[in-house]
Order: C-alpha cells, then sequence, then structure tokens
C-alpha cells in the first residue's frame, strides 16, 4: 500500500526497535527504514533477526540485528551501546516485544503469569530506563532540535475484560500506564515524547492466530470474525510513523487505538475446554512457522 507520508519524513533518524523481526515490529521496522531511518534491531532468536535485516537491506535500508533480551538489564545496555557505536545516535525507540498465549486463569502458573509481566512491562521500561540518556535532548554532543521519542506497543485486551487473557491485559495496563508516567516526566525534564498504540486484531500476525486460532471457532464464531474489521500490520507500521515524525510532535503521553472501532464491542468468549486442548497445539504450531518476513524474503 502506498504510504501518505513522504518517503524522507525521518531522514537521518535511528531508531531502535524490540521484537522487530517479526509480525507488527518488522513491518514497523520496515516502514520506518522506508522513510529514511536507520534500524537496529533486538531479538532473541537468531535466524528471524537476521531473515529481517536482509530483507531490510535488500530494500537499501540500513538495518543491523543484535542478539537480546529484553527481560536482561546487561542485554538491554548492551544492545543499545551497540546502536550507538554503529550508528553514533538514538531518536526513536519502539517497544513491541511481547509474550501472550490462550489459556485459562485456573490453569496460569505464577511463573507464565510473571514471564509475560517481564517481557511485556517489566522489559518496556527496562529498554526506556536504559535509553533515557541517548535520548534526552542534545545527548551526545548533537545539536538535537527536541529529544527522541518512544513508542510502546500496547493492546485493547484490558480496556474491557478478555477471556484466557488475565497476563497480557495485566501486563499491558502497565505498559499503558508506563508511557503515561514517562510522558509526563521525560516530557518535561527532556522534551521526550512517550506516546503507545493498541492495535487491535492484525492479519498474518501470531497474535491474531493465537487468539483465533481456526480450531477453536464454531461456525458462529467464524461468520461474526469474518464481518469484524481486521487490520493490516501496515496499519500499525503508519501510526507509528505518524507518532515518530513532526506530524505527532505535539501528541506526548498517548495510546492510540487502532482497531477499527473493535475494542467498542463485547469480546467473544471461546469454549473453554477448546482453549485447554488446544493451546498448546497452537503454541507449538506458531514456534514451527515463521512470521512477520514477508513471503518473498523468505
Amino acid at each position: 500500500m502506498e504510504s501518505p507520508f513522504k518517503a524522507d519524513i525521518l531522514k537521518g533518524k535511528v531508531a531502535l526497535l524490540t521484537g522487530g523481526a517479526s509480525g507488527i515490529g518488522y513491518e514497523i521496522s520496515h516502514q520506518l527504514g522506508k522513510h529514511g531511518a536507520s534500524i537496529a534491531i533486538m531479538g532473541r532468536r537468531r535466524h528471524v533477526i537476521d531473515s529481517a535485516v536482509s530483507a531490510l537491506q535488500s530494500l537499501g535500508i540500513s538495518a543491523i540485528g543484535i542478539d537480546g533480551d529484553v527481560r536482561k538489564r546487561e542485554d538491554a545496555v548492551r544492545v543499545l551501546e551497540s546502536t550507538i557505536k554503529h550508528f553514533g545516535r538514538l531518536d526513536i525507540l519502539v517497544n513491541a516485544a511481547a509474550g501472550n498465549f490462550l489459556v485459562p486463569a485456573e490453569d496460569l502458573s505464577t511463573n507464565g503469569f510473571r514471564t509475560v509481566i517481564d517481557i511485556d512491562a517489566v522489559g518496556t521500561f527496562t529498554m526506556c530506563h536504559e535509553a533515557l540518556k541517548y535520548l534526552k535532548k542534545g545527548a551526545l554532543g548533537k545539536d538535537l532540535v527536541s529529544g527522541g521519542t518512544i513508542i510502546n506497543i500496547s493492546a485493547t485486551l484490558h480496556y474491557t475484560a478478555t477471556c484466557y487473557q488475565i497476563h497480557v491485559s495485566a501486563a499491558k495496563a502497565a505498559v499503558d500506564s508506563i508511557t503515561r508516567s514517562l510522558a509526563l516526566e521525560w516530557g518535561t525534564d527532556y522534551d521526550i515524547r512517550v506516546n503507545g498504540i493498541a492495535p487491535g486484531p492484525i492479519e498474518d500476525t501470531a497474535g491474531f492466530s493465537k487468539l483465533a486460532p481456526e480450531e477453536m471457532l464454531g461456525e458462529e464464531v467464524k461468520e461474526h470474525v469474518n464481518l469484524r474489521k481486521v487490520g493490516k500490520k501496515w496499519d500499525i507500521a503508519m501510526a507509528a510513523l505518524y507518532l515518530a515524525s513532526d506530524a505527532g510532535k505535539y501528541i506526548n503521553g498517548a495510546t492510540l487505538v487502532v482497531d477499527g472501532g473493535d475494542w467498542l464491542e463485547k469480546p467473544l468468549r471461546l469454549p473453554k475446554e477448546a482453549v485447554k486442548q488446544l493451546s498448546r497445539a497452537v503454541e507449538q504450531r506458531s514456534r514451527n512457522e515463521p512470521v512477520g518476513i514477508p513471503k518473498s524474503k523468505l
């Protein structure tokens, strides 16, 4: 799809994206790079990172990939230092790394709950905290017009309530709070804008296939899913471009809902027994299927 933004809207900028090698994260990497930014991708799976970087470079985008786990402060520090060493600056941080799986609350272990909190909420805070010194106005002696910008990828699951998603709902509620708090503090002190994006159901993503797997849908639910508005990864990337560019220079502390109004309708409840029987199969399938990279680049 054709972008409504000028091709050089992010010229000279450097963006670091956690979870930027697959799914929504990759499309944001792609579009930020396509519009002039240099791209650093942080992730845990080396082969996925390499595929993403290769795909970006084939499009003429300056890109590097660095191994790292957002749950580990030492990895965050190392990845940020590597980004600065390679590109000389940091202007945009996108926190897109996330964990998710379907599970009834009664079957969710404390460790499972903690893992998602650690990736989504603690990981987001850790990356923001360690990136601060690079995003500050005038950081590294550069004559920056303003401070950098942070974009945290959230969700709409917690706006009402969503069955079998208590762990993710709690984590994303924390992410939204982190976004507002840092926007207030760092916007005032350092001219850093901190915003979020809450995607709705986005086709061809691991999240969509996990939350609405084909095996779990009865005919009535299938009809509903087919009629609802399902977005594209491009839609989320355009929102990120808007927030990262001067087009969004007066937006701070907001979480932009990009879901076609989907969250306004009460979520359908899938049968609990089906969730228990099939969630493991869905997880296993998602590990074996490449996600996020265009088929032409695989």
